[in-house]
């Protein structure tokens, strides 16, 4: 876990650098090439949670996501970045930020666009119904839009929705 308290916050800044604008292009406030741009204020790094939060967090999962192995859950999160941020505040991306994501209706994270499918899936996320999704989404609801083949290690599902939990729950 000590690894996880440690990089947790660079690994989230890391994923919002990667999704920045492209450089081929400069930014526009469609006021003309001399006008001033007004920047997004710089992200900044959440505090690492602290053990009891890490452990209090794990302890609100049930078995077997209550076991799972943070620090391996978030090496296999790095998988996710690509689409999606999880932390309080950060943008959609080609997915939806997942900071807030148990508990919540699927296909409701505000601002992002989903598909019919999920839309109308009718669930709310909790440990069981992401383990499912990071199955095989296409296979658990036909029609997604996520085109992310899943984790078929069951170990890695219940590490990452581990490290899910204990990242987006502050």
């Amino acid at each position: 876990m000590s690894r996880f308290l440690s990089i947790a916050g660079l690994a989230s800044l890391g994923a919002l650098a990667a999704c920045g604008p492209s450089t081929s292009t400069p930014p526009s406030n469609g006021q003309g090439a001399n006008a001033p741009v007004s920047q997004a204020p710089a992200a900044t790094t959440p505090a690492a949670p602290k053990p009891e939060e890490v452990a209090a967090a794990l302890a609100s999962l049930p078995a077997p996501y209550n076991t799972g192995d943070v620090d391996n859950g978030q090496a296999k999160f790095a998988l996710c970045m690509a689409c999606h941020t999880a932390v309080a505040g950060g943008p959609n991306m080609t997915g939806p930020n997942l900071h807030g994501v148990f508990g919540r209706k699927a296909g409701t994270a505000p601002g992002f666009t989903y598909s019919d499918a999920m839309k109308s899936a009718g669930w709310t996320w909790d440990a069981e119904h992401l383990d499912a999704w990071l199955s095989g989404p296409a296979k658990t609801l036909p029609g997604t839009k996520m085109t992310f083949a899943g984790l078929p290690n069951p170990k890695d599902r219940v590490d990452v929705i581990a490290y899910l939990k204990v990242a987006t729950s502050n």
